[in-house]
């Protein structure tokens, strides 16, 4: 089969919030050709699938996630931007050369700049490792969303939700809409201050408990679980949604031999968004998973000036030293120090009460600081990275941790 090869300024590597707005910073500051490719049949990401309320920005105001998707790659093309949805990029031929494929065959496309915005998915069911029978009636959130929202396919009557984020109460008010009766939400971590523990809908909030197993054949009957005191129970039920527990879709990045960060599993990258391979950017949730879609366009906006900055000069700075995080901290990001940015990441494995965070280099303090309010698991938290310029780019490793 033919093979066709062509130039492109900047080459953007998902249609999700964080591409588009890339894209329309880039084709909107006066680069010519920018080009986006999309494995889905249509641009907007994971949002396209939440029928739900609460996208948008304050000049937008509130949107449901179709509309947002919209609006975004409405905006990536005004500025100039070619989206092209239906290609799947494949692998690498270069150091900023990617084959792709689609309706109209095989592609190979270098580009001076790429931009990674490949996003994140939840962890399935036999990625979590729960035992027991392999029935029908088992989703991720972004599963039932699809199935709900997008094919019309009916589902159970009776659900369990696993997970206590922001992403679960989506999936439950996504149950709630195709008619099933929530019967429980199901957390391994202790209860919020203050959070309600039976929600909206009235189904109750079991916390510090595990999932065991699940029964039934061919459709889900069950949900077995553990409680923190050792009682056992089976939540019955006909559908079960996993959710939250992301992992960056880092496998195009992993393929092009960029190094990734053991803690958030996505691309090392420096607050600049540059990764381990010169001319190549990641942006969005490819960098951590579970970010909201404002957090993600923020990113891809962001991630404008630095792409402008190198098809200008063309140079790539070199790495600085890595940040790392000490338990009960699970990550940050960016995870490399170096110029720009003026906030990190960073997420907790168990509640902290107002924590004291410290950060030091080689022995020598470069912040110390408590914030002014509690952190939850699940949730990532800001701190400010005004120290950044303090950092010794000759130095060691940067240290951040709870005192």
């Amino acid at each position: 089969m033919t093979r066709c090869e062509r130039l492109v300024d900047v080459l953007v590597v998902g249609a999700g919030p964080a591409g588009l707005a890339a894209a329309a910073g880039l084709a909107a500051a006066g680069v010519r050709r920018v080009e986006v490719l999309e494995r889905d049949q249509a641009p907007g990401g994971i949002p396209r699938h939440c029928a739900h309320g609460g996208f948008g920005t304050r000049a937008s105001g509130d949107l449901t996630g179709p509309a947002y998707a919209l609006r975004c790659a409405a905006e990536a093309r005004a500025a100039g931007a070619t989206l092209r949805t239906g290609i799947t990029v494949t692998g690498w031929a270069g150091p900023r050369t990617l084959d792709a494929t689609g309706p109209d065959g095989l592609e190979r496309l270098t580009a001076r700049a790429v931009v990674l915005a490949t996003g994140a998915r939840e962890r399935p069911r036999a990625a979590r490792l729960v035992p027991g029978t392999r029935p029908d009636g088992v989703y991720t959130t972004g599963e039932l969303q699809q199935a709900v929202h997008l094919h019309h396919q009916p589902i159970g009557t009776r659900a369990v939700v696993i997970g206590d984020e922001p992403v679960s109460l989506a999936a439950a008010e996504t149950l709630r809409t195709a008619g099933a009766h929530l019967v429980a939400r199901v957390t391994e971590h202790p209860p919020r201050p203050f959070a309600a523990v039976r929600p909206a809908g009235g189904a109750p909030l079991l916390t510090r408990t595990t999932v065991t197993a699940l029964t039934g054949r061919p459709r889900l009957t069950g949900v077995r679980v553990r409680h923190a005191d050792g009682r056992t129970a089976t939540l019955a039920c006909d559908t079960v949604v996993f959710t939250a527990d992301w992992i960056p879709d880092h496998e195009l990045a992993r393929r092009g031999g960029i190094p990734l960060d053991s803690g958030t599993r996505g691309p090392a990258h420096d607050p600049a968004f540059r990764t381990g391979r010169p001319g190549v950017f990641a942006v969005g949730n490819l960098l951590r998973g579970g970010e909201s879609a404002a957090t993600a366009a923020r990113e891809g906006r962001a991630a404008t000036g630095p792409v402008l900055a190198h098809l200008s000069a063309g140079t790539w700075p070199v790495g600085g030293p890595p940040l790392a995080v000490a338990a009960p901290l699970e990550w940050v990001a960016p995870n490399l120090t170096g110029p720009g940015g003026r906030r990190l990441l960073l997420r907790t494995g168990r509640r902290l009460a107002v924590p004291l965070l410290v950060v030091a280099q080689d022995g020598a303090l470069l912040h110390r600081g408590r914030l002014a309010r509690s952190v939850a698991p699940g949730r990532s938290f800001s701190l400010t990275a005004d120290w950044l310029g303090r950092v010794d780019p000759r130095g060691g490793t940067v240290h951040i941790r709870v005192a």
